[in-house]
């Protein structure tokens, strides 16, 4: 078994069907024997951009991660305070602050992130796409 994290958009593209995700980043998170995380960071990284209308989910926000993360049998990454101090450390190659907690808990649970952003391999985290 292999654990991944995934980025945010790749959980809603893969939720969505979009075409815009990978043929990789698909086979590994369709593969049953595969463990997938979301992080906690998601889910408020989409609630903040629904509030300021920079997203449309395509419905309410309520329900919306929970509904999607039991059919897709995703697990929650919590964040932890391990975390936190790592991305306290981290470089400033990235300025998003969700992506940044996203490396910081990629790199503290050393697991790989599956992830389109290519600004993300600044950090040397393991990013597949």
């Amino acid at each position: 078994m292999k654990t991944f994290l995934l980025d945010t958009h790749t959980v809603l593209w893969f939720w969505w069907n979009d075409p815009q995700l990978s043929a990789t980043a698909t086979a590994l998170i369709c593969d049953p024997a595969n463990r997938k995380f979301v992080s906690m960071a998601s889910p408020w990284e989409v609630a903040i951009k629904v509030s300021r209308k920079k997203l449309d989910i395509g419905g309410e926000y309520t329900g919306f991660f929970d509904h999607n993360m039991i059919r897709s049998y995703f697990e929650w990454l919590q964040i932890a305070t391990k975390h936190l101090e790592k991305v306290a450390i981290l470089p400033f190659h990235h300025n998003d602050p969700f992506d940044r907690l996203l490396v910081a808990q990629a790199l503290t649970e050393r697991i790989p992130i599956i992830s389109a952003d290519p600004q993300l391999d600044k950090y040397g985290v393991q990013r597949l796409w």
